[in-house]
């Protein structure tokens, strides 16, 4: 096969090389190419009908990111040890990727599209990601698709004040900024990231710093696809009947109607039964015939006029289509241990928008288990978010958790990580339920969430709330209107959805599409400056419902207790097969889980009751507990021999009671006096320097009896005899030793004289 390769490589700001490779790999898609940094390869294609699915009049691009265990040399987990479904992961990275990509395609290209990313060659200490939409735009650039590109995605993070574009994964901890930014050469398209409380000018310039870096990106994709002969002429496409007598005649006939109906600031029920009315009036003056036969182009045409009168009111107007004032938030009612099972729970609502969140507290058994190809470890911090049908008046069939669902609650939990205690010891799980939706849903779980936390006791640094801001301008007019609080019509009307989320302090989570050219900063500027203010607004509103953390968690939470022990004495506190700490958590009811880190061993208790944990710290601590000569201890007696008898004084320690040593008057038979599984008091006298073995006490305790004449004086002077007739002994077998010793000696030097 011939190596028809061409390859453009251009230098990022750190002196690094990238290079991007087209014509070898995947030559059957319509665009392909592979890019590479340092070790880190990723293979992106993508393919496009050549004609759209008959009734489609929207952009039906799908992406898809998988990372190849095989790129680190791993082997997948699972039962079949192969790639599967994408992991949520992976499927925030295809979505940074989608909402980039999806802007720039024509309005009227309606054929299925599928860009595919593949890491095929990872890193262990290269964020994949940052490369990702990269190599979409590349493969869509060197093909015929149509596409109003090229665009490119990169990461910026301010590590000790510095910033940095595509860190390393060991540096990334560090930042206090780690954002994702989209754009093409001249516009800013996307912006993902969070932050430990930065001000809305830092981020700014985060946007401009990796701006500088995309332009550079976007220039070698150009030169690239100017090097492919496919990628010159981009293919012809007719997706769209149009009927221009039509679409006239329905601007003419409904766009003052549909104003009208956006300047009565009705409900948002009310206002989309309106609208619908006017579409339907229309088709009823249509032959029934002309009427089936055009339906897709009215239904095009009436969406392009509802989204032309509802701007340009607001543009016009400087209100908004449920009266409010540009900057005006809606109604906000919240409550707090709305749930009393839950461990926290919080109701938050906000004008047509409500949540219903709920905090569970767990232990390092319930933490997430991460396991990529890229990224291993565990995860004590999750926040779902649940969109159901009903929360918008409709009825469709639940098909399992959406790529949306996981994006809006990804930006949730980025909001509120922060400002959870570093010292937490609780595998923490947040819910937000959306029971009703009319814009900014994951802004309302981030608000629900603060809730829900206070109420669950948990020390959180400082109270979080979101806003979403909207945008609608006019290039031609130069006019535009920042909206706060936005609702779902100015979502999908409007040019921008801007979510921030952020303390008293600064902003700790950000989301931004934008779907215009041309977006300047001060407008940015503008629009970071209201939100601000929305969520100052915001965060009053919570703190009358709470503010600040509960003193205690709820009574039915579990506690958790955290005991620190030498790493050497974690198998004595689990035991042989597991045997100790079974028996402690089936005596004292309590889950122990236990941990290693560094030279420690870290030990956490679990229980609902007090009493409990005490009771298993006891038995812990009586464990890792060191005896000392001198010391009285109450143990149980597990074994008796002829020579004494076994005495454990702590869990898994035992020592020896000597027969000698059990009383003061000789003992014949030491299970006339102690039995097995008795408690008997003793003094430890004794620890063998060698072998650690313990030497215990029992007549130690005991009053020593006083000498009398007799047989009783004979007894208790038996032992000291016989002790005196074994030194006698002997000496006496020392002496014949030595003596024969000197014998040999002596033969074996007359030996020597002979020889």
């Amino acid at each position: 096969m011939a190596n028809n390769a061409i390859i453009k490589k251009f230098e990022m700001p750190d002196g690094s090389e990238i290079s991007i490779e087209t014509g070898r790999l995947a030559r059957q898609a319509d665009g392909a190419v592979v890019v590479k940094h340092g070790n880190t390869m990723l293979l992106a294609t993508v393919v496009s009908g050549k004609e759209a699915r008959e009734g489609i009049d929207f952009m039906p691009l799908t992406v898809e990111y998988q990372e190849k265990y095989a790129s680190t040399g791993r082997f997948p987990g699972g039962f079949f040890k192969r790639e599967a479904r994408p992991s949520e992961y992976e499927i925030l990275i295809a979505r940074l990727v989608d909402r980039a990509l999806r802007p720039l395609f024509p309005d009227d290209y309606h054929a299925d599209t599928q860009v595919i990313i593949n890491l095929i060659s990872g890193d262990l200490n290269t964020m994949p990601d940052s490369l990702a939409a990269l190599a979409a735009s590349a493969a869509l650039a060197v093909s015929d698709v149509p596409f109003m590109g090229p665009i490119s995605e990169c990461r910026v993070a301010r590590i000790a004040g510095e910033w940095k574009i595509n860190p390393p994964i060991d540096q990334i901890a560090e930042a206090d900024l780690d954002m994702m930014v989209a754009a093409t050469k001249e516009n800013i398209m996307m912006v993902e990231g969070e932050m430990k409380e930065v001000s809305e000018a830092d981020m700014l310039e985060a946007m401009k710093v990796a701006h500088d870096v995309i332009k550079m990106q976007c220039e070698a994709q150009l030169e690239l696809a100017s090097m492919v002969e496919k990628s010159k002429v981009k293919r012809e496409y007719d997706h769209e009947l149009n009927d221009a007598e039509l679409k006239q005649r329905m601007h003419a006939e409904l766009y003052d109607k549909v104003y009208a109906v956006a300047k009565q600031g009705t409900a948002k029920a009310e206002r989309t039964d309106m609208f619908k009315q006017i579409k339907v009036d229309f088709i009823e003056t249509l032959p029934e015939e002309e009427a089936a036969e055009k339906a897709e182009m009215i239904g095009r045409y009436y969406h392009d006029i509802e989204k032309e009168a509802v701007r340009n009111f607001v543009l016009d107007e400087r209100t908004r289509i449920d009266k409010r004032q540009l900057d005006e938030i809606r109604p906000i009612w919240s409550a707090v241990d709305f749930l009393p099972s839950a461990h926290g729970s919080a109701v938050f609502t906000r004008g047509e928008t409500q949540s219903l969140v709920t905090v569970t507290l767990g232990t390092k058994m319930d933490e997430q288990i991460i396991d990529g190809a890229i990224f291993e470890g565990k995860n004590k911090f999750l926040l779902h978010y649940n969109f159901p049908a009903f929360s918008t008046g409709e009825a469709r069939p639940n098909r399992g958790t959406s790529r949306r669902e996981i994006g809006h609650g990804n930006l949730a939990m980025r909001a509120l990580k922060y400002v959870l205690p570093a010292d937490n010891p609780y595998t923490v799980r947040i819910v937000s339920d959306i029971l009703e939706s009319n814009g900014s849903s994951s802004m309302a779980s981030v608000c629900g969430g603060t809730l829900a936390l206070m109420d669950a006791g948990v020390k959180i640094a400082k109270p979080v709330s979101g806003i979403a801001m909207g945008l609608i301008a006019d290039s031609k007019s130069g006019k535009y209107a920042v909206l706060s609080d936005i609702l779902g019509d100015e979502d999908h009307l409007g040019d921008m959805d801007f979510k921030v989320t952020g303390t008293r302090d600064g902003i700790t989570a950000c989301q931004m599409d934008i779907k215009v050219d041309g977006l300047a900063y001060h407008i940015l500027e503008e629009a970071l400056a209201q939100a601000r203010a929305g969520r100052m607004h915001i965060l009053d509103e919570m703190e009358k419902t709470i503010n600040q953390p509960n003193e205690d968690y709820k009574p039915h939470v579990p506690r958790i207790v955290q005991i620190r022990v030498p790493k050497e004495f974690i198998g004595a506190i689990i035991g042989p097969g597991g045997k100790i700490i079974q028996d402690i958590q089936a005596e004292t009811k309590c889950t122990i889980v236990i941990t290693e880190v560094d030279e420690e061993g870290i030990v956490d208790i679990v229980a609902v009751d007090k009493s409990s944990i005490e009771a298993a710290q006891d038995r812990i601590k009586a464990i890792i507990a060191i005896p000392e000569v001198g010391e009285v201890y109450k143990g149980k007696i597990k074994n008796i021999t002829t020579f004494g008898a076994f005495v454990e004084i702590m869990p898994g320690k035992e020592g020896l009671l000597h027969v000698s040593e059990i009383d003061w008057t000789r003992v014949a038979n030491v299970e006339d006096v102690l039995k097995v599984g008795e408690e008997v008091e003793v003094k430890l006298i004794e620890v063998d320097t060698k072998t650690g073995k313990l030497k215990l006490s029992r007549k130690a305790l005991l009053p020593r009896p006083a000498r009398q004449e007799g047989d009783d004086r004979r007894r208790s002077d038996d032992r000291p005899r016989r002790d005196d007739d074994r030194r006698r002994d002997d000496n006496r077998r020392r002496d014949d030793n030595r003596g024969r010793r000197d014998d040999n000696r002596g033969r074996d030097n007359r030996g020597g004289g002979n020889r």
